[in-house]
């Protein structure tokens, strides 16, 4: 019996792969999409399926003002369950004397076990007192964007690192920035679309600024940075290494005056760490596949959007750039279920 279900997996396994003799529909199905013949027959659809419709036949678009000019924004609103509920992290952090400079694991440790538990215990400390006491006055004057910076630079141990996702509740949910952008490659080339979502009661409400041409960037940056204020959160996937960076080279080249500087929560490194070993890996779409049972059907990989939205501009045709708007609005909408749950998760 052994031996057969042996054979069973290791006929399924070799069946999985396209060079075996017999490949299963989904190595034809994953061999399909993996070759450029698969999206460029998928655009040559996509061409004749959205002939002679705007994006305005097909999606919620109004034209928006700028100060640059007009700008075409997407919307859209749907129910999400987003609820994070009081963990007192104030309170948390008070006990985390590795906030403190020079304390590290094996420092805190020393101390609690002569019974400083807290950081304001250690007020009367002959060396640490002055430091305490610094600290906890400007810890309740601190904003969010200080206290993420603070944790961020407290990597001491895998806690410390979770301790930056149980830091959210101490801001409003309105505050984050879902945000994704979409464009013409990877350097020093204009953005064809920013994404943003906010929560808003029950719901999250998208918000994308699609380029109808390259005359336009500076008006779809100025749309995006009109949702931002000081007390805003850039939540991302990648973003602290592309996404942001990106806007910041592009306002440059735009000549925008843009503050950028806000508090920001990369979700991709939180993933690797609290999920790493749940997961074949850790990318964007795998997470929803694997723990959110989301599976995108239709979807154009990052390399072929480019060439798309040149077929797009040369064909005055919306097919190829439609697939690049909902991909884009799976990403945002997808953050905010990670970020509840990671935070779930850590407390």
């Amino acid at each position: 019996m052994q031996d057969y279900n042996f054979e069973e997996y290791l006929r399924k396994a070799l069946s999985d792969s396209i060079s075996s003799q017999n490949p299963s529909e989904t190595a034809k199905n994953k061999a399909r999409k993996l070759s450029p013949s698969y999206y460029q027959d998928l655009k040559e659809k996509l061409l004749i399926e959205y002939d002679d419709k705007s994006l305005k036949d097909v999606m919620d678009c109004r034209i928006s003002k700028t100060s640059f000019g007009d700008v075409l924004k997407i919307t859209k609103k749907e129910r999400i369950n987003f609820e994070i509920e009081d963990n007192d992290f104030r309170h948390q952090m008070n006990s985390n004397l590795k906030l403190l400079p020079k304390i590290g694991l094996k420092t805190e440790q020393n101390l609690k076990d002569k019974g400083f538990m807290t950081i304001e215990s250690l007020r009367n400390h002959d060396r640490y007192g002055d430091l305490a006491s610094k600290f906890l006055k400007r810890m309740d004057e601190m904003s969010f964007c200080e206290i993420v910076d603070l944790l961020d630079g407290n990597k001491y141990s895998k806690k410390c690192r979770d301790n930056v996702i149980k830091s959210i509740s101490l801001t409003d949910e309105e505050n984050f920035k879902f945000m994704d952008i979409e464009t013409k490659g990877l350097s020093n080339v204009p953005i064809i679309l920013i994404g943003v979502a906010e929560i808003k009661g029950d719901n999250i409400c998208s918000s994308q600024y699609f380029l109808r041409d390259y005359t336009e960037e500076a008006n779809i940056i100025e749309a995006y940075l009109s949702h931002l204020d000081e007390d805003s959160v850039h939540v991302t996937f990648n973003g602290k290494t592309f996404d942001v960076p990106f806007i910041k080279n592009r306002c440059r080249y735009n000549r925008i005056d843009a503050d950028l500087d806000q508090a920001h929560l990369d979700l991709m490194y939180f993933a690797k760490s609290l999920w790493a070993e749940r997961l074949p890996n850790c990318q964007l779409q795998t997470i929803e596949k694997e723990l959110f049972g989301i599976e995108r059907v239709g979807d154009v990989p990052g390399q072929y959007i480019p060439g798309y939205y040149d077929t797009y501009l040369e064909k005055d045709n919306i097919g190829p750039v439609v697939p690049i708007i909902e991909h884009n609005a799976q990403d945002i909408i997808s953050l905010a279920s990670f970020l509840e749950k990671m935070y779930r998760d850590v407390n």
